[in-house]
């Protein structure tokens, strides 16, 4: 057997392990759309194709149909490593990084945890509590939100979308919505949704008349989306079954004021919500957007944009962002 021979041998084996890797991560970073799903399905079932008829020899090919199948199957090994690469980073996305710039408050009273001058984030070993400097929140469409615009102090997915698409539409956000003023309804909602509404300079969470809700921000100027709501008037109403743990967020209110909570570390989702119920929020909707969804930043009291999740996916078109 030649050298070329065994190298492409090695090649082969080691890109159909290596695609296998990249479905099983696929799995763990839970990244449930079927545009990946197929993709890298298809990749793997490509390479041990290809794999098969090395084993088999494909000196023994005949007809020159399948020697062209054989090189296109090959060729389709050097879509592994980007692949994988791609899959990879979001699993990583899923780790939330560490906020050394945090305040300790383990030993906080709860009552402590408040705004104070800029941006303040504590950190009570379970949860991060974002208390970003604003005067405006917004909800952002289209274009994702440039870390150069320094009036931005926090930056999050907002709104779920219904479809995977590279192109924008106001239709494929999910739940009515409103950007600065401008009222955009949507044909896909869930009963579960409640809303989130900024408007004349104050924030709102509404359980029961979500459409009416956005509309009125809609009216006075203001801003708002819809989202799974996660806990009202203090009591959780969502129940959310996760087979494992990861990280999850949240914007809600505590002690009065709107703020984002973020898990530390990953955690199982009893555990979030049984933190967010000692804290006494008040009010929540949930916002963990899942890998490449949850990109995600904010501006620290220097002035300095500090990425928290940082897999930018180019399908994802809505963000909250909150102005100082």
């Amino acid at each position: 057997m030649s050298l070329r021979k065994r190298l492409s041998g090695i090649w082969l084996m080691a890109m159909a392990l290596l695609s296998l890797a990249a479905f099983t991560v696929f799995f763990v970073a839970q990244m449930w759309l079927n545009i990946l799903f197929a993709a890298y399905f298809t990749l793997a079932f490509l390479q041990f194709a290809a794999l098969n008829i090395y084993m088999l020899g494909p000196e023994k090919l005949k007809s020159r149909p399948l020697k062209v199948l054989y090189r296109l199957l090959y060729a389709s090994s050097f879509f592994v490593i980007p692949a994988f690469i791609f899959i990879f980073t979001g699993l990583i996305s899923q780790y939330h990084i560490d906020i050394p710039e945090s305040i300790d408050a383990t030993s906080m009273a709860v009552s402590d945890l408040v705004p104070g001058d800029g941006t303040v984030i504590y950190n009570t070993g379970t949860v991060y509590v974002f208390f970003p400097e604003y005067t405006h929140i917004d909800l952002v469409c289209g274009d994702r939100p440039s870390k150069s615009d320094d009036t931005i102090t926090w930056c999050s997915g907002a709104a779920f979308q219904h479809e995977v698409s590279l192109g924008f539409s106001h239709e494929n956000i999910e739940g009515d919505h409103a950007v600065s003023g401008t009222l955009y309804k949507s044909p896909h909602y869930k009963e579960a949704y409640a809303a989130f509404t900024f408007a004349e300079g104050s924030h709102s969470f509404e359980f029961e008349k979500e459409a009416e809700a956005v509309k009125a921000a809609a009216d006075s100027g203001g801003s708002g989306f819809m989202q799974f709501a996660l806990i009202r008037d203090g009591e959780p109403v969502m129940d959310f079954d996760r087979p494992r743990a990861r990280c999850y967020r949240t914007l809600a209110e505590l002690n009065g004021a709107v703020c984002i909570i973020d898990s530390v570390n990953m955690l199982h989702f009893d555990e979030f919500m049984e933190e967010l119920e000692r804290l006494g929020v008040t009010n929540a909707v949930y916002m963990d957007m899942g890998a490449g969804w949850n990109y995600s930043w904010y501006r620290n009291v220097s002035g300095k944009p500090v990425t928290l999740f940082g897999l930018p996916v180019p399908w994802s078109h809505n963000w909250v962002v909150f102005r100082k």
